[in-house]
């Protein structure tokens, strides 16, 4: 069967009126019928974009002039802004950035869930620098340039951007990308390493080298040099996230951070943790106010992780129970129930995309109950809710779609009612969204 030709380009920039904006933060335009998604171009404005895809029933695109800038338009405070994959929302300025997730966030509750908050909490808003503490960093030896490039993907691509700092991860390691650079091109497997992880603590900052080849001593000699002079736990992964070796010091303590209700969360370099840990702080406080969990109330806390939110409600008093299908996480949670003498609580390990038929902790009842699932939502566990009658429910979400899904599902069907909503500014100068509902029966 005979190839289909790719259409040709057009060479020429092209005029257009923008429109409105993309889940991923593109504007968007049409020309000829069709629309066209364009990196870095905002609603209202008049611009000149070239074309970097054309297909069928749409096109994409790049911003080269910008004729009537929109109001909301600044100019990005990183250099590489536009060719690290990175951010994508630093050409708006931060306010408006929370008004264009709300306004995403509410887009999709109409559309999707077919519901309307009763009221809007005010957005959680932070830091928009220096707040990223988790982090998987891309490293690529180019031949040609003669050294390692470490830092995001490029934007649409695969490739390693050419950065020598970041503005939005921690300074403890975004200040840091050219010395990480000159280490890596040192070492004699500088084309065998991939990625490195960072996770970073209150005090410490952890990068694990996932490496394709094993290291020699002189590497090793290196990399603890390196992580003495910058103050670096470092760690090696061979294999998968068990692999893990740590390179320097010997016995690394775990990292930490510090929760509301005094909570002290210690964890693994690969564990998930939240990336900004001051909306982090704030989003636990407002779980513990619209929650309120009382004397004699038993809590449920689905996709609890480690205990971010287990541990604190538990400090409320009431007894609360958390469910996390990684084992791992619930090994972790059950420990720093232990660190922190907190004794009104319990973990269990299940994925809960399956059945919960069976299950003791799955026959009793709650009075309240919180999720905090990924991107694909918790569709799996809507129609059990009624089971567990709690009188109210708070959801936090990563994803407004699947959050709308699932809001619609038990309002429409289980008769919940949407108290409030809102957006929580989690990653500054991304389009990512992050946000929480409360509903009550």
């Amino acid at each position: 069967m005979a190839r289909r030709r790719r259409k040709a380009l057009p060479r020429e920039p092209v005029t257009a009126e923008v429109e409105n904006l993309t889940h991923d933060g593109r504007g968007i335009a049409y020309v000829d019928g069709k629309a066209v998604f364009i990196d870095s171009a905002l609603p209202g404005e008049k611009i000149a974009f070239q074309y970097t895809a054309l297909r069928r029933d749409h096109g994409c695109g790049r911003v080269v002039e910008v004729f009537t800038p929109s109001p909301d338009r600044v100019s990005p405070p990183c250099a590489f802004f536009g060719t690290c994959g990175g951010c994508s929302l630093q050409h708006v300025d931060s306010d408006a950035q929370i008004r264009i997730k709300q306004d995403l966030l509410l887009e999709q509750f109409r559309r999707i869930g077919k519901i309307e908050p009763e009221a809007l909490w005010p957005p959680l808003t932070g830091p928009v620098r220096g707040y990223r503490r988790k982090a998987r960093l891309g490293v690529r030896y180019v031949r040609k340039k003669g050294r390692v490039l470490v830092g995001f993907r490029e934007r649409g691509s695969s490739l390693v951007a050419d950065i020598d700092h970041c503005l939005v991860l921690h300074p403890h390691v975004g200040g840091r990308l050219a010395p990480l650079s000159d280490l890596i091109s040192n070492l004699s497997i500088r084309d065998q390493i991939p990625q490195i992880e960072v996770a970073m603590g209150d005090e410490r900052c952890a990068l694990v080298l996932r490496v394709l080849q094993d290291l020699l001593p002189e590497d090793l000699e290196r990399l603890r040099a390196f992580g003495r002079r910058y103050e670096f736990d470092l760690y090696s992964q061979p294999a998968g996230p068990d692999s893990i070796i740590p390179l320097i010091p010997e016995a690394p303590p775990l990292l930490r951070y510090r929760l509301p209700e005094a909570v002290d969360l210690r964890f693994g370099p690969l564990d998930f943790t939240q990336v900004n840990a001051d909306i982090n702080r704030s989003m636990i406080e407002r779980v513990l106010e619209v929650l309120a969990p009382r004397p004699g109330e038993t809590v449920l806390d689905l996709f609890c992780g480690l205990g971010n939110f287990t541990l604190p409600l538990a400090r409320r008093g009431g007894k609360v129970v958390g469910v996390e299908g990684n084992p791992q996480a619930v090994i972790r949670g059950r420990e720093n129930a232990r660190h922190n003498g907190i004794a009104n609580v319990e973990f269990h390990c299940h994925d809960l995309t399956r059945d919960l038929a069976g299950l003791p902790w799955a026959q009793a009842r709650y009075d309240k109950l919180l999720l905090d699932p990924a991107r694909t939502g918790a569709l799996e566990v809507m129609d059990h809710i009624p089971c567990w009658a709690p009188e109210r429910i708070v959801y936090v979400s990563c994803n407004p779609a699947t959050l709308a899904r699932d809001l619609g599902h038990l309002i429409h069907h289980h008769g919940y009612r949407l108290k409030r909503a809102g957006v929580m500014d989690m990653f500054p100068h991304t389009a990512h969204v992050e946000s929480m509902a409360l509903l009550e029966k």
